[in-house]
């Protein structure tokens, strides 16, 4: 044998222990925050009983809440989505709706559907972002404010809503989420129980797909019958059961959803509100306040609470999902690389010692260490080094390892709250819990790798979320 042949056979066999000791160190701490995760599930759900000493609706020791509403281009929707969140059941809440420089008739559904009329003052703040040319105020639904805005993005908008409610904490939703009707009562519980040190709380995002929606309300849950959606419901349940709750277990949270999380209003303004330059504004917003507030040696709190709820719906087709996932992606790298001094940081405590550098390697490399290995695999069979007895074991067990810790997330729902609670949609959720590994898995590492060719190329672009609509079922 060649020299160089003697080197590609030592590369790859390095190169395959290198994945072997990789993937036993992250299954490791999957595993670890997993069992976090269940040991936090079984005090929130021993929490969830506790009802307050005073009655709800009625009382000043529920703060204010803003709900801010992104809105652009959604003149189709906009007027149902309102209204449910007008039918939000919390004591003192504002609705501050922000169009973004719409195109269509957004604008004017608003103010033709909720009798808006301009508010008759100045805008009281100098508000980071593009000008503002409207505020309206429903003469029917005094909590309802909407404000006209030329057009910046997601981050300019909710930055304007944040200037401008007078509430001490803040919603961020997107303005095509349905959120339960107890959702604010549940998530607003650990600025109740912490009012000092509470900064932020994100809830549970769940898939409206081939669930009844009507005026607002989910009338019934259902799983979808099809392949990409159904095997999302999958994703979201171990994401949300699993690894934020066990990330909380750990006091180091560090994404809410961009789709439903609470904010200290006061807080996100000191740091400046939501950042322009990032397509990934949620993640960024939540790392920024753990580095703001341990610089600034505050005593704070970012916490999780399984109870709330809101309903989205997921793509549908490959081309859609592989967009969305790719700008996902783009934006994990983008953020990870603004924030890169924290990692490893003992000065960021758990956050900057443990759970930064657990997301790096797991979330971020991750993906990319297993394509390598389907790059591997073939070469070293090719070079005549790939232990086929060895391989299959190895695959067996990391494929075997990724249902266990689907069919954890199951048993989390299961044993919580259940929204899905006919059997057989239990087991069609074991289900997808096995396809998942087989062939989604691996797609979703080719589209990691492009989403890190796009950021390389300065790839910025949002991309479109095409969408069904709620309301219907699939036969």
């Amino acid at each position: 044998m060649h020299t160089f042949e003697h080197l590609v056979v030592a590369a790859l066999a390095i190169s395959g222990i290198g994945v072997v000791v990789y993937y036993a160190v992250v299954n490791a701490s999957y595993l670890l925050v997993h069992v976090l995760a269940l040991l936090e599930l079984r005090d929130d759900v021993r929490e969830a009983q506790w009802d307050p000493p005073f009655r709800r609706f009625n009382t000043p020791f529920y703060p204010g809440i803003g709900v801010v509403v992104p809105a652009y281009n959604e003149a189709a929707t906009i007027e149902e989505s309102v209204r449910s969140m007008l039918a939000l059941n919390y004591p003192d809440l504002e609705i501050v709706v922000v169009n973004d420089g719409s195109t269509d008739a957004t604008l004017s559904t608003l103010v033709e559907r909720f009798e808006l009329e301009p508010v008759d003052a100045a805008v009281p703040y100098e508000v980071p972002g593009e000008r503002i040319r409207d505020v309206y105020r429903s003469r029917r639904y005094e909590e309802l404010l909407v404000v006209d805005k030329e057009n910046g993005g997601k981050s300019d908008a909710l930055n304007a809503g944040i200037w401008l409610t007078e509430q001490p904490l803040f919603c961020a939703v997107d303005s095509d989420t349905v959120i339960d009707r107890d959702a604010l009562l549940q998530i607003v519980r650990p600025f109740l129980d912490e009012p000092t040190t509470a900064v932020a709380s994100g809830g549970v995002i769940r898939v409206a797909n081939n669930c009844e929606i009507n005026d607002g309300i989910v009338e019934s849950v259902s799983l979808p019958k099809t392949g990409l959606p159904g095997l999302q419901v999958m994703e979201y349940l171990r994401a949300f059961y699993s690894g934020r709750l066990g990330l909380n277990r750990l006091n180091g949270l560090i994404l809410i959803s961009g789709a439903f999380g609470l904010f200290r209003t006061d807080v996100v303004r000191d740091i400046g509100g939501y950042r322009h330059d990032t397509i990934t504004e949620d993640f960024d917003i939540v790392v920024r306040l753990h580095k703001h507030l341990t610089d600034e040696d505050r005593e704070y709190t970012v916490d999780f609470v399984p109870e709330p709820v809101a309903w989205t719906e997921v793509p549908g087709s490959r081309r859609v999902l592989s967009r969305q996932r790719r700008r996902w992606y783009r934006g994990m790298i983008e953020t990870v690389r603004t924030h890169r001094k924290m990692i490893g940081d003992p000065e960021y405590g758990r956050v900057g010692t443990l759970v930064f550098p657990l997301f790096v390697v797991a979330e971020m490399l991750g993906p990319l260490v297993e394509g390598l290995g389907y790059v591997l695999l073939p070469l070293a069979w090719y070079v005549g080094v790939l232990n086929v007895e060895f391989f299959l074991v190895f695959f067996l067990l990391t494929s075997g390892f990724g249902v266990f810790l689907s069919w954890f997330g199951v048993f989390s729902e299961v044993w919580s709250f259940n929204r899905y609670d006919d059997p057989r949609q239990i087991l069609r959720l074991l289900w997808y819990g096995v396809l998942e590994n087989f062939g989604y898995r691996q797609w979703k590492t080719i589209v990691a790798w492009r989403g890190l060719v796009e950021y390389v190329r300065g790839d910025r672009s949002w991309g479109v979320m095409e969408r069904s609509g709620f309301g219907s079922r699939e036969d």
